[in-house]
């Protein structure tokens, strides 16, 4: 069990944690929680350089010029994750944020030592296998909590950025893989693969100690019924007085906002996804999925594993060059994974989605047509290709699959269907990794004309189906699909007619729809509205919302 974190009360009655409250406070909790998608990033990219070095391929002879070999090695790792996202899926709730993430990292810490303890034998490879999938486990665990965490403690208006910030972490943790692992290829033959899978461990300590110290989510707190501990994690995370006025409003919103949604005790059944009619759960949760489902199968991560074993297989340079250019690409995803940063409200999700999947889908036209004439002269062509490919990817798929599921889906089931969402990304992660070298393999062009196609049939979906959530608040994108289904018209039609809307025309607007006074079992805007309101009045009141 882990222990509550210890918090000390100032001269003015003010509860600290670390020595901090208020900003500062604030500040630690959204850098440890974005050290889990550092650690995130990191494990996504270590491998890339590690897969086909002759020292690892000596110790692990399975994986030696064996592309199938060299994918499952590498893919079990999207299964541990999955499992962990299950595991959040059906236990998160009980355990509560902070526990789940410390016990996340624990589990990717014992996962790393099984794999750096493996050596020379016949079981080498059985155990390195083991190891990965552990790790996996714990960064799925991980993955799926810490966004609810942060997003529980920040404030509304920081809720799309943050996330998005965690995007670009993501790939600022491949940055550092990428590098370390072309640093540690000049090592003796030990230190070539052990040390950039051992150096997760720094990340892995770094959460841990961390969450030790950091209080609980609030709300989770609330809807245990906790309410003293809720109140002193409030009035720490403002740097105001329990007995505030501020804090007794916040309490007293989510408390109304817990009970509205039908969150009391955290469970939210299943079978709430699966309703129609005006709330629509269904459609959005088939969105968010979606979003998940097309980051993973336009090719993101036959590019971020696989992008040295693709120039060496692919364009024929040689390992030390392919790690170098690797590095330098990882730079190149690094710089405009940041971007989305100040894009994401001005330009809006659907236009941003649309770019990256053009985008992507010529950068693999790029690179399918010059591998065709075979030869390493046309083949350099295809460099450009995986440049501009990762260039697209950082700035607008990395990081909105993991925004558009929390803003689509309402208050009611939110949590289940962004559990659900991460599922799929990690399932769908697992069968990239899996068929891309043995793809290759076959056929050096057909793998790029084949993630060619697929971004090009993402087009039409976003354009058609995906309504524009930017600006809108929470209540209007639940009037949205209610417009949509009431009037019978498409979604992204709804989205683009209805006008921005203040609180009066919100609610005049809500009963005309009939979710004021009718019991819809699927949601209710007024629910939703109370959701809302919470971050609305903290903001107001110049609070923190939780």
């Amino acid at each position: 069990m882990v222990l509550t974190a210890k918090h000390k009360d100032n001269a003015e009655g003010v509860p600290h944690y670390m020595g901090l409250a208020g900003r500062q406070l604030s500040l630690m909790l959204s850098t440890v929680a974005t050290c889990g998608f550092l650690l995130f990033g990191y494990d996504q990219g270590v491998m890339s350089g590690i897969i086909s070095a002759e020292d690892f391929n000596t110790y692990f002879p399975q994986t030696k010029d064996n592309s199938t070999w060299q994918a499952f090695v590498t893919a079990i790792y999207e299964v541990g994750c999955l499992i962990g996202a299950i595991l959040v899926l059906n236990f998160g709730d009980m355990s509560g944020r902070r526990r789940s993430i410390v016990v996340g990292a624990s589990i990717m810490i014992i996962g790393v030592i099984i794999q750096c303890t493996a050596f020379d034998g016949s079981h080498a490879t059985a155990q390195f296998i083991i190891g990965r999938t552990v790790t996996g486990v714990g960064n799925g665990i991980n993955t799926s909590t810490i966004p609810t965490y942060q997003a529980e403690c920040s404030k509304s208006s920081n809720r799309g950025l943050l996330i998005c910030i965690e995007g670009g972490t993501i790939a600022i943790g491949t940055l550092i893989a990428y590098w370390l692992d072309y640093g540690a290829s000049y090592g003796p033959p030990g230190l070539t693969w052990r040390f950039p899978i051992a150096f997760q461990i720094v990340f892995g300590i770094f959460i841990i100690i961390g969450m030790l110290f950091l209080p609980e989510s609030p709300r989770w707190l609330l809807t245990k019924d906790r309410h003293e501990e809720a109140t002193t994690v409030l009035a720490a995370l403002r740097g105001l007085n329990r007995d505030d006025e501020e804090i007794k409003l916040q309490s007293g919103i989510i408390i109304d906002s817990i009970r509205a949604s039908g969150s009391i005790g955290g469970n939210t059944p299943y079978k709430a996804l699966l309703t129609g009619g005006k709330t629509q759960h269904f459609r959005r949760v088939l969105l968010g999925i979606s979003s998940q489902f097309f980051q993973q199968i336009g090719g993101c991560n036959a590019v971020i594993y696989y992008f040295p074993l693709l120039f060496q297989n692919s364009i024929g340079t040689s390992h030390n060059l392919s790690l170098l250019l690797g590095g330098v690409n990882m730079i190149v995803y690094a710089a405009f994974a940041t971007t989305s940063w100040f894009l994401i409200e001005k330009v809006g999700r659907r236009k941003l989605f649309l770019a990256g999947s053009i985008g992507q889908s010529l950068s693999m036209v790029l690179c399918f047509a010059c591998l065709i004439p075979g030869g390493t002269g046309p083949a350099k062509g295809a460099a450009v290709g995986f440049f501009t490919y990762i260039a697209f990817f950082g700035a607008t798929w990395l990081p909105l699959p993991w925004l558009y599921p929390a803003e689509i889906n309402p208050i009611k089931t939110r949590a289940k269907a962004n559990a659900v969402s991460t599922c799929s990304n990690w399932l769908w992660n697992f069968t990239v990794v899996m068929f891309t070298p043995p793809f290759t393999s076959a056929s050096a062009w057909g793998c790029y004309l084949f993630f060619a196609i697929v971004n090009a049939l993402f087009i039409p979906v976003i354009y058609f189906f995906y309504p524009e959530t930017a600006g809108r608040t929470l209540e209007e994108i639940d009037l949205i699909f209610a417009k949509g289904f009431l009037e019978n018209k498409s979604y992204v039609r709804a989205a683009k007619e209805l006008p921005q809307l203040n609180e009066a025309e919100i609610d005049q607007m809500a009963r005309e729809y009939g979710f004021v006074s009718d019991d819809d079992e699927a949601g209710q805007v007024k629910e939703a509205r109370f959701g809302e309101k919470e971050g609305e009045i903290a903001e107001e009141a110049g609070g923190q919302m939780v």
